[in-house]
């Protein structure tokens, strides 16, 4: 096939970062979708965008999109990943992917049906250092895995009408932040946890604000996360092991990892680009679509999923809509 050309599903501030990204690929950035006709007619004049269209199920029905790349709040991802399928285009839907794991489960079982791509727009699984971390990890170098340390803290302001603590569209810090932390625990852990802990304080719109959470696997390989929505902290994952430890700052799209070992020996790796961590799905996607789908990160994503199912059962966290 010739250039694959992808449409724009939501034209907010990460979609423009997207289309620049694919605008150095070899990809065609052919259609931009909104609600509205004005918003969409501008994101397309600013980046040479062919279509604009003002709704979005019309753009979806245009047979010459091959993906649609989807960042709309997550609480309607369902939907519009939904008919991007229906419609025979490739999905690449930013996090969270659903908002629990029946409703991804349906839309891998049409897109495999249809022979479609499917995949979370989930910066860890694509930045090159991750796939060396997990070899390094898997290779036994810093010993038998042991526990892994997540934080996440993005302090957002008080506002109860805010979308970050809106229960109507699946606001709170598990699906904002909380996928990111548990989606860098699933990558080293060596198989989905069988035991969940959790504790949480709620925002008053009934949203989780912060919570604490204890994963552990038939391994007895053991996470620790800590997530807050009102109060800033550092972006760390720490993979530890018996030989020793590694480190990663700023984790969602990192390219530098620090390795200490018992023995006082210390390694850094620095691999990839941190501004091209969109690049990297983009040549995930194409390379998907144009060869042979690999459906590691989808079944990481599910996992994900039902991890955060049992997490918010535990809390007795309900989205109205569900």
């Amino acid at each position: 096939m010739g250039k694959i050309k992808w449409a724009i599903l939501g034209p907010g501030n990460i979609a423009e970062e997207f289309t620049k990204a694919l605008m150095e690929s070899d990809s065609e950035v052919y259609a931009v979708g909104s609600r509205s006709y004005e918003r969409a007619k501008k994101f397309a004049d600013t980046y040479n965008i062919k279509k604009a269209y003002g709704n979005y199920e019309q753009m979806l029905r245009d047979e010459d999109i091959d993906a649609v790349y989807i960042s709309t709040p997550h609480c309607n991802h369902y939907y519009y990943i939904m008919e991007s399928l229906k419609n025979n285009k490739h999905v690449l839907c930013e996090k969270a992917i659903t908002v629990n794991e029946k409703q991804l489960k349906k839309l891998v079982n049409l897109a495999v049906e249809k022979n479609l791509v499917l995949a979370e727009a989930m910066t860890i699984y694509h930045m090159p250092l991750y796939k060396k971390l997990h070899n390094i990890v898997a290779s036994g170098q810093i010993g038998k895995l042991k526990m892994i340390e997540v934080s996440f803290g993005s302090c957002k302001e008080y506002d109860v009408k805010s979308r970050f603590f809106d229960k109507e569209l699946a606001g709170g810090a598990l699906l904002d932040i909380g996928t990111y932390a548990l989606s860098f625990a699933r990558y080293f852990l060596s198989s989905n946890p069988n035991e969940i802990l959790t504790s949480v304080k709620k925002f008053e719109t009934g949203v989780d604000e912060q919570a604490g959470i204890v994963l552990k696997n038939s391994m007895d390989e053991m996470a620790v996360i800590s997530l807050t929505m009102r109060a800033k902290m550092p972006k760390v994952g720490i993979i530890a092991g018996e030989l020793g430890y590694i480190m990663v700052e700023d984790f969602p799209r990192a390219d530098r990892a620090v390795i200490n070992y018992t023995d006082g020996r210390t390694d850094v790796l620095q691999i990839g680009e941190r501004p091209k961590a969109l690049n990297y799905e983009i040549e995930y996607m194409n390379s998907c679509i144009t060869a042979k789908f690999d459906e590691s990160t989808l079944n990481l994503s599910i996992d994900v999923m039902s991890m955060m199912d049992t997490i918010r059962k535990q809390w007795k966290i309900k989205y109205p809509f569900e």
